[in-house]
């Protein structure tokens, strides 16, 4: 399959094989005929939620439409999918691990070491993180199973902590069926660390899986009922930063599903009340349980809300209004995590184009390439935003022509 199919290319061959007009696929989806040709035709660049709506009317799974997983130079220079073939046996033999020639390091030295993938799984960095994982994931699960006194749930633990690094390589490099495996096997070790926050996280990383497919309803159900657990377990709200810093990631979960619904009012409230609980843990960013949480995290789920639901205007206004500086725009604080700040440009450079500015789409591409170069590669809105200012461009300068093949596609 050619590397430059885009979306619309895509799309086009999943309605012709469901045997759908684009009359019948634009009623399913509560657009207009002539807006489904634009998107086919390449002309409109589909939003997140609309992706969703045209996989389940399809019935073809998101990351077929957006072309995952992606294969080419850039991924064989990186070498980000050599790592998935022992990821997936090492997650078939969750629980019956490979041998292994000598005793497993010490816990403290693994505990280090996922230390280590988990700071680079937060920055975005997934070809330098895939190779550390097999022997760490091997090495815990032989203490997890084998262990004596404490350090079979702290071994628990840090093995969750180490799956939900596979289930985000799996997921951001297009390979949903190992992501999905990934997340039940976070599951399967956050219920034998005894850590409920552990247990919270591999709830809400259920609902984003959820979230992603569509299923918004079952997400729905599932964040608002670990949120009424996790009052339930911390009564009177007397809760632990800890336990703010994962309430703030539910919350700003569900403000992302109500803009998928296309409910404003339902996002806007839910963020409202994210702004309340990161008051209550003092207005700091903060990355408990590797939830990445606070006043900054709030800011960037606001602008990818109303650029979800279309309102890209009032996005770009806000980035304006936060600005200390005139002429200028808001942009997360260069502590923020790589993942964070990226996605955060790529949603800007999205909205961007859709205003007319391609020179600031293409600068804020640029911005999430310094910031997290794998994560941007990868993502399926870069290679569309890349697409759509390619092809608008008759005689594309020498750098946009350069960051497409680094890309992915072929501009010649």
């Amino acid at each position: 399959m050619s590397e430059n199919l885009t979306l619309g290319d895509r799309l086009r061959v999943a309605r012709r094989t469901r045997k759908l007009s684009v009359a019948q696929l634009a009623q399913k989806v509560a657009i207009s005929p002539s807006y489904l040709q634009k998107l086919e035709s390449g002309a409109r660049k589909a939003s997140p939620s609309l992706i969703l709506a045209l996989s389940k009317a399809t019935h073809f799974g998101p990351e077929v439409l957006t072309g995952q997983p992606y294969y080419g130079e850039p991924e064989a220079e990186d070498g980000v999918h050599a790592v998935i073939p022992e990821l997936r046996r090492i997650m078939l033999c969750y629980d019956t691990p490979d041998d292994i020639e000598v005793a497993p390091r010490p816990l403290p030295v693994l505990a280090s070491e996922v230390d280590q993938v988990a700071a680079l799984r937060r920055d975005a960095r997934y070809a330098p993180m895939g190779p550390l994982l097999p022997p760490i994931i091997t090495e815990l699960t032989h203490i997890a199973l084998g262990g004596r006194g404490d350090d079979r749930p702290q071994a628990f633990f840090h093995l969750a902590r180490a799956y939900r690094a596979v289930n985000s390589l799996a997921h951001k490099m297009g390979h949903p069926d190992l992501s999905n495996t990934a997340l039940e096997r976070v599951r399967w070790a956050a219920q034998h660390s005894g850590d409920p926050l552990m247990q919270f996280t591999s709830g809400y990383l259920v609902a984003g899986a959820m979230l992603r497919q569509g299923a918004y309803s079952s997400a729905r159900r599932k964040l608002l009922s670990l949120r009424e657990e996790l009052e339930r377990i911390q009564p009177e709200r007397s809760f632990t930063n800890d336990a703010l810093a994962v309430d703030g990631a539910l919350l700003l979960k569900l403000a992302v599903l109500e803009a998928r619904e296309n409910d404003p009012e339902g996002a806007i409230s839910h963020l409202t009340e994210a702004e309340d609980v990161a008051r209550m843990a003092g207005n700091r960013d903060s990355l408990a349980y590797e939830m990445s949480f606070g006043p900054t995290n709030i800011r960037i789920h606001q602008i990818h809300t109303l650029i979800d639901m279309g309102d890209t205007e009032q996005a770009l206004a806000l980035l304006s209004e936060w600005s200390p500086a005139s002429g200028r725009e808001w942009s997360p604080p260069a502590t923020t995590v790589g993942e964070r700040s990226s996605h955060h440009f790529i949603d800007v450079a999205s909205a961007k184009l859709g205003a007319g500015d391609r020179a600031g789409a293409f600068e804020d591409l640029k911005r999430a390439r310094k910031v997290a170069p794998n994560h941007t590669r990868f993502h399926p809105s870069v290679r569309e935003t890349v697409s759509a200012l390619l092809r608008m461009d008759a005689y594309p300068s020498n750098e946009l022509s350069a960051f497409g093949s680094w890309a992915g596609f072929t501009t010649t």
